[in-house]
Parts: structure tokens; C-alpha cells; sequence
């Protein structure tokens, strides 16, 4: 369950928005309008921000951590259809006018934390705010984008260039060259066997671009990564950085 963490008095609510790069990129303004009613959480991994099917009450914009967006089959086989962190925010079928959600929203291979704002505070404010309204609107068709990627990815290519890509979506959002991923979690992101996760990641280390041990991948040579990703990987990145930053 997520753990709220109060805001010290003797901070500025404006300060409380800079680990998230969306709201770092909101116009003074914008921001103003949204601070009072940002608290800040705190997920475990493995925590639920979602479930499908669920109201959205509430929406997080992430400063730490990954969130992934899992789509189910038969309510028991569950596959990675997106990730985001530090970029975005959960709850954006809320804009969309869908006030439940779609997906289960978990958090995977580290620990998060988040700014959390109420549904009802956050719609009145993009009723009173058209660049707001457009800021989060642009975030959600980016990451509509990444999620046609994924469909495409899982369609026209090889594991091992599927893989590459989701490692390199974990690599932006973890900061960090060591990534907790287990076969587990290449499983939902690759819906494929344990022995087939075994050999593409001996394929991507025979390419010196990643070391595997156990429950962990360290990257090697991004550069190596993105070369076997190819086309997978880059189209979303570039239209963040086209339209938010």
C-alpha cells in the first residue's frame, strides 16, 4: 500500500514539483494552481497505483521509480504494455473522460515515490487552465505512442531486439546501470517461456551490452543496446522531447 509522507510546513509547494519532469515543465502559473493539493507517496515494489477496473480517485506524478502498465488475458495472464517514471503520471484515462481505469498499475524493480493529487482538484484545475489541460494531454499521447510500440515491437521483432528495448525504457527511468529484473519480469514484458528470457539474454551478453546475474542486468554499453533495438526504441523519446521539453 502506498505510505503518505506529510510536506514539511517550511517548504515550498512549488519546490514539490521538480522531481517530476512533467510538472517541472509547467509554466509557473500551472503549477501555482495544482501545489496546494499535491501530497506526496511512497509505493513498495509490487504495490498497486491502479487496478483495472477501478475509479480513478486520484492521480501520481512519479519522482522515483517505474510504473507498469499491466493488460490481462483470461484475469490471469498478465503482459507489460508501457512503462513511465519521473516523465509522467498515472491516471490519464481521467482526461480522456473514462473515470475508471483500463490496466493494473504496479510498481517494478525499485521502490517509487510519487506527488498524488485528487481527481476532483486536478479536473477543476484543467477546466481553469487550457496549457495545463494541453501539457498533460501531450504526455498522454506520448505515451500512446510507446504503447503502439510495444504492440508493433511485439509483432515484427525478435526477442533479443525486444528485450534490448525494454531494458533501455527500465535504464531511462531507474538512472542507474544495475536494474532488478528477473525472469519474471521479462516474462511480462516479453510473454514468452523462462528458457527463451535465458537466451536472449545470452545473446545480449555475447554482444557485450549487458551482464546478467542473478535478479539483476547491468548495462554494459547503452550505445550496443540501442543498435540491436533499432527502430523499437527512440520514436516516444523523441516526441517527449519534441513537445514537453
Amino acid at each position: 500500500m502506498a505510505t503518505i509522507v506529510p510536506i514539511s510546513g517550511d517548504v515550498s509547494p512549488l519546490i514539490q514539483t521538480r522531481g517530476n519532469r512533467l510538472l517541472a515543465a509547467l509554466s509557473r502559473d500551472d503549477a501555482a494552481m495544482i501545489s496546494p493539493y499535491l501530497e506526496p507517496v511512497s509505493f513498495a515494489v509490487g504495490d498497486y497505483i491502479t487496478r483495472a477496473g477501478a475509479p480513478i480517485e486520484s492521480l501520481c506524478f512519479f519522482e522515483q521509480g517505474i510504473a507498469g502498465v499491466l493488460d490481462s488475458l483470461d484475469n490471469d495472464r498478465r503482459y507489460a504494455v508501457g512503462l513511465l517514471g519521473a516523465e509522467g503520471f498515472v491516471g490519464w484515462p481521467l482526461l480522456m473522460g473514462d473515470d475508471r481505469s483500463p490496466y493494473d498499475v504496479t510498481m517494478r524493480a525499485e521502490a517509487g515515490r510519487a506527488l498524488r493529487i485528487p481527481a476532483d482538484k486536478l479536473l477543476a484545475a484543467i477546466e481553469q487552465s487550457a496549457t495545463l489541460r494541453t501539457t498533460l494531454l501531450r504526455f498522454t499521447h506520448v505515451f500512446m505512442l510507446q504503447m503502439g510500440r510495444t504492440i508493433v515491437s511485439s509483432l515484427a521483432h525478435s526477442i533479443e531486439r525486444r528485450m534490448a528495448r525494454w531494458i533501455l525504457l527500465y535504464h531511462d527511468r531507474v538512472r542507474a546501470d544495475e536494474i532488478c529484473m528477473t525472469h519474471e519480469e521479462f516474462r511480462l514484458m516479453l510473454g514468452v517461456r523462462r528458457s527463451s528470457v535465458t537466451d536472449a539474454l545470452h545473446r545480449l551478453e555475447e554482444e557485450q551490452a549487458i551482464r546478467a546475474v542473478r535478479a539483476k542486468v547491468l548495462v554494459v554499453d547503452r550505445a550496443k543496446l540501442m543498435a540491436l533495438a533499432g527502430d523499437t526504441y527512440g520514436l516516444p523519446e523523441q516526441e517527449y522531447a519534441r513537445l514537453l521539453e
